[in-house]
């Protein structure tokens, strides 16, 4: 398993410890001018929710691989929230704007693997 592997197991881990829900899994691997090898995006089922789940993630991520991200924005509002980790962005959507910004479909040229949800 390379780092980058483990870091997105740990991540998908993190988002699934608090619920978060629709995980999808972007490989960007082969985009020529993708900023990211990969994005992980979920959703949370409020406001308070997509907060919980992007700080469970990342202190999961910490505790288990010893990564923190490089810089986080949108707590302010919390209906989306993206944490850079490099080679991964994680972004953790409130349900209507996920639909809103539509990332799977911006970057439909991507292999999409979806998590199902634990419960």
């Amino acid at each position: 398993m390379t780092d980058n592997d483990a870091l997105l197991k740990a991540i998908v881990e993190g988002i699934q410890e608090r619920k978060g829900k629709d995980i999808a899994i972007v490989d960007l691997s082969s985009i020529e001018y993708a900023t990211a090898q990969c994005f992980v995006i979920c959703s949370g089922t409020s406001t308070m929710h997509v907060s919980a789940v992007a700080d469970c993630l990342q202190e999961y991520v910490d505790k288990h691989e010893d990564v923190k991200p490089f810089a986080t924005d949108g707590y302010q509002n919390s209906q989306w929230i993206v944490m850079d980790y490099g080679t991964i962005y994680v972004h953790v959507f409130m349900p209507e704007t996920r639909e809103l910004y539509n990332l799977e479909q911006l970057w439909s040229d991507a292999e999409i693997t979806n998590v199902p949800n634990l419960d």
